[in-house]
């Protein structure tokens, strides 16, 4: 009787270690999908955000504010008459470029964004401006402005100056430069559109 007690008691306790040990595996299993998951959550969050945010580390911040609608018809009223391709330095989600292209220009937009970049690029697609619009992702300051007749630019006032000094070096003669909501500070514009944050200035260069 005594030997059978036993036996129970052993095989109550063996049954209880393994239960342990069951609960324990799937503990760490859920553990470990649980930091999967977050891991894996943060890792997009980072490849996501990484775009916007790094603007603010760079020597010059232009952060992505889209153009108003008072905006776009500024530009466009002081494009009556122009012929010749167009570049919008730092496009965002492309819609001077695309307003630009309806209105008969071959337009371009340069722009840091990969994601702005891909929805500007499928926005074209949509509107049927693919083939007369073109989008890269490049530095302002390191793309290349000799081909283009109309600039447009929506920047930030501590860029100016430097934008200023690379217009001078590459404006080609002609070329009509096209700035938003803040002046070039030291060109006379020949041309005020608007007022306020949707204010226009129209410079021509030689």
């Amino acid at each position: 009787m005594e030997n059978l007690l036993n036996h129970s008691a052993t095989t109550n306790s063996l049954e209880g270690n393994l239960n342990v040990t069951e609960k324990s595996k799937s503990l760490s299993t859920l553990g470990t999908t649980l930091a999967c998951l977050t891991g894996g959550a943060a890792v997009l969050l980072t490849v996501i955000s990484a775009p916007f945010v790094s603007p603010a580390l760079r020597r010059i911040c232009l952060p992505y504010v889209p153009a108003t609608n008072a905006q776009v018809q500024n530009v466009l009223k002081a494009l009556v008459g122009r012929k010749g391709r167009l570049v919008d330095l730092g496009s965002g989600d492309g819609r001077i470029v695309l307003a630009a292209a309806k209105a008969g220009f071959r337009s371009d937009g340069v722009e840091l964004n990969p994601w702005l970049i891909i929805f500007s690029r499928l926005l074209a697609f949509k509107n049927g401006l693919g083939q007369s619009t073109a989008f890269y992702r490049e530095d302002l300051f390191k793309f290349q402005l000799k081909p283009y007749e109309n600039i447009v630019i929506f920047g930030v006032k501590e860029m100016m100056q430097e934008l200023e000094i690379k217009l001078d070096k590459e404006a080609s003669d002609g070329t009509h430069v096209i700035a938003c909501r803040f002046p070039l500070p030291n060109r006379t514009c020949s041309k005020v559109i608007g007022s306020g944050i949707d204010t226009v200035w129209v410079y021509k260069y030689r």
